[in-house]
């Protein structure tokens, strides 16, 4: 058998240094030249070279800064050489001598801070389609490789860069511009990006999802709140996302079978997590659908042993939600609520109401809870029919296994 390769203590650091300067330099170059590909191929590049120096010659002492240095060479390079506007070359020089005279590090300046916003806003551009936006955000934002960014959307890794070619292209000819809005602006285009995060988070958080786009969804979510400090709704997206992951630990057995919330031993939850979203949702006075929907999950997470969470305030909360977004997968989670909070044959009757129009029909999750308030109704058959038919509609393997779990237990 071969020895696990060893790595070396530098591809940690340039690990570390990617994760914390990459957005930076892609939406500084972007910023300058409003070149995508040339910002993120110097980017790239920069980080390899990382990877090919800093094992010899040792990890410098601000690493963002070295690797800002050199994507903006790299862009210099190519720009020289296309002959572009003397402006642009200035500015790329304002960079190299910012970082010569030991002034702020490029990654710490106000300008750079507002780049890497209007990059996510940019990439978040209504003018996109959904799938678009987030793959965007994946590949631009996230520096995630392209074969992955694929793999969550199930398609060829040639496939997806025809799709963000065409993003990128649509950005440059529709003249989407590469600025943060104000005012009223601000706040028509602010749920748009954060609906972004919010399946970005989902798509990494799902029973078969990418634990590594969950983080992502984490970072991007406490930079937004941190660069928008007056809006509400971002701080109470980044508070649902720590309740949610605190469970991620959780979710499992140690055989890898998925866990009901119900079930799950809290002692494996992480309390600094929830400590910290609990900070976040403290002050709020705001009442968005995420401060909302972070309320619910804190009432979940303030539950220390199982079956104790305050079911008529998640009611409460649920009734809320609906009325203010009103959607079939609220009104089914709502209705799961009512059957906790008022008893199974209540959370029936929201049921029921909420499959008007058939949004549900073969839902597996709605199927699930229709099984659920079914066996605590006392029909514990038809709840096990129920939940097989659950399981041969989802197209995942650990949630089929797990309502079949539940099929066979209800009998």
């Amino acid at each position: 058998m071969t020895a696990p390769e060893r790595r070396h203590p530098a591809d940690a650091a340039v690990t570390e240094a990617a994760a914390e300067a990459y957005t930076r330099i892609v939406a500084a170059l972007i910023r300058i030249t409003g070149d995508w590909t040339l910002a993120e191929d110097c980017a790239q590049e920069a980080l390899a070279q990382a990877l090919s120096r800093w094992p010899e010659s040792g990890v410098p002492d601000n690493p963002g800064g070295w690797l800002m240095t050199v994507a903006r060479n790299r862009a210099l390079d190519q720009l020289r050489r296309a002959a572009v506007e003397r402006r642009k070359l200035r500015e790329l020089a304002v960079l190299a001598l910012t970082a010569a005279t030991g002034g702020p590090a490029p990654e710490e300046g106000q300008d750079v801070v507002d780049d890497r916003l209007r990059l996510i806003f940019t990439c978040c551009h209504p003018a996109l389609a959904m799938e678009a936006r987030v793959a965007l955000t994946l590949r631009t934002i996230c520096a995630v490789p392209t074969r992955d960014v694929a793999r969550a959307f199930l398609v060829s890794e040639s496939a997806m860069t025809r799709r963000l070619t065409r993003a990128k292209t649509k950005i440059a000819e529709a003249r989407i511009p590469y600025r943060v809005p104000s005012g009223p602006a601000l706040a028509e285009r602010l749920p748009g990006v954060l609906a972004v995060l919010y399946l970005l988070f989902t798509t990494g958080y799902d029973a078969d999802g990418e634990p590594a786009f969950a983080a992502e969804a984490i970072r991007l979510a406490r930079l937004l709140a941190g660069l928008v400090p007056g809006e509400g709704e971002p701080r109470a997206l980044l508070a649902l996302f720590l309740l949610q992951n605190s469970r991620r630990d959780a979710r499992r057995d140690a055989a890898g079978e998925l866990v009901p919330l119900d079930r799950q031993d809290r002692a494996r939850w992480d309390r600094a997590a929830i400590a910290e979203a609990t900070g976040l949702l403290r002050d709020l006075r705001h009442t968005g659908p995420y401060v909302l929907q972070a309320r619910i999950a804190a009432c979940h997470a303030d539950s220390r042993a199982t079956g104790d969470a305050d079911w008529p305030a998640v009611a409460r909360l649920y009734d809320r939600l609906a009325a203010l977004q009103p959607n079939p997968v609220v009104e089914l989670n709502r209705a799961v609520a009512h059957g906790y909070a008022y008893g199974p044959r209540a959370g029936l009757a929201v049921l029921a109401e909420a499959r008007t129009g058939g949004a549900l029909d073969g839902y597996p999750l709605a199927l699930a809870a229709e099984a659920d308030l079914t066996a605590r109704a006392g029909d514990r058959a038809r709840a096990a029919g129920l939940f097989r038919e659950a399981a041969a509609r989802t197209h995942s393997e650990a949630e089929r296994r797990a309502l079949l779990t539940r099929a066979d237990e209800v009998v």
